[in-house]
C-alpha cells in the first residue's frame, strides 16, 4: 500500500532541561508513533523514525534517530528532509510547547520559597514542515487535547495548513498517553471520522490507509 513511498515520522516527549537534572516534559510513551513506523514498514514503506526520551526498543528495520529537546527534534526533522525525498511526514511526538530560556549549570538547590523560570516558545515542528516551498511532503499533525476535541482538530489543522489530523482526547482514562489503545479522530479539508477506541497497532493501520487513499 506504501510500496516506494517513504516516511518520516516523529514520536514521543521531548525534554526540555531546567538545570542538569530537572526538565520540562509530557506523558508520551512514544507507543503511538513506534507503531505507525511499524505498520508504515510492513505496508512497503522505508520509514525514518526522529524519537524523543522513551522506554522502547528501537524498531528492527527502521533508522531511529534519538533526540531530547525540541529544538534537536527540529534540527533533525529539516535535516532529514534536506537529505533525502520524504513523501509523507508524520508529527507524532508530543513536543514541548515551550523551554527554559536559560538551563542552569549546575543543580538548581531548593533556597526559596517561589522559582520564577523564564520560558521561551520552541518552534512548531509540524507547522514548519507543512510551510516548506521545497521538498514539502504530505504532512500530517497530532493534536492532543483534554477539550472541545473537534474545534481545536479543526483550528489546528487550518492554522497549520496541514493535509491531514489526528486528534484524540487525553483526558479519558485507558487511552492515549502511556495506554496500549488510542481513540481518534481523524480529519482533513474533506472529512471527519471518527475511528473510535482501537489498540494502537491497529490504528496506526487505519490511519496509515486513508493517508494512502489521500496520495
Amino acid at each position: 500500500m506504501l510500496n516506494n513511498k517513504t516516511l518520516l515520522i516523529t514520536a514521543g516527549p521531548t525534554w526540555e532541561a531546567i538545570d542538569p537534572v530537572r526538565g520540562i516534559t509530557n506523558h508520551s510513551s512514544g507507543k503511538m508513533g513506534y507503531a505507525l513506523a511499524a505498520s508504515a514498514l510492513k505496508m512497503g514503506a522505508q520509514v525514518y523514525l526522529i524519537s524523543g526520551p522513551v522506554c522502547l526498543s528501537e524498531p528492527h528495520g527502521i533508522e531511529t534517530h534519538q533526540i531530547q529537546s525540541a529544538q534537536q527534534m527540529y534540527d533533525a526533522v529539516h535535516e532529514h528532509i534536506e537529505q533525502h525525498t520524504i513523501d509523507i511526514f508524520i508529527g507524532v511526538a508530543a513536543v514541548a510547547d515551550y523551554r527554559p530560556a536559560q538551563m542552569a549549570a549546575q543543580k538548581i538547590k531548593k533556597s526559596t520559597d517561589k522559582l520564577t523560570i523564564e520560558l521561551l516558545k520552541n518552534p512548531d515542528i509540524v507547522a514548519s514542515v507543512a510551510a516548506l516551498e521545497n521538498k514539502r511532503p504530505f504532512t500530517v499533525g497530532f493534536a492532543a487535547e483534554t477539550e472541545n476535541l473537534k474545534t481545536h482538530a479543526r483550528a489546528k489543522l487550518m492554522a497549520k495548513k496541514l493535509d491531514m489530523i489526528v486528534a484524540n482526547d487525553v483526558s479519558e482514562q485507558g487511552v492515549g498517553f502511556g495506554a496500549d489503545q488510542n481513540r481518534a479522530l481523524i480529519m482533513s479539508a474533506e472529512i471527519s471520522l471518527d475511528l473510535g477506541k482501537q489498540a494502537k497497532s491497529i490504528l496506526a493501520d487505519t490511519i496509515l490507509s486513508h493517508i494512502a487513499e489521500k496520495l
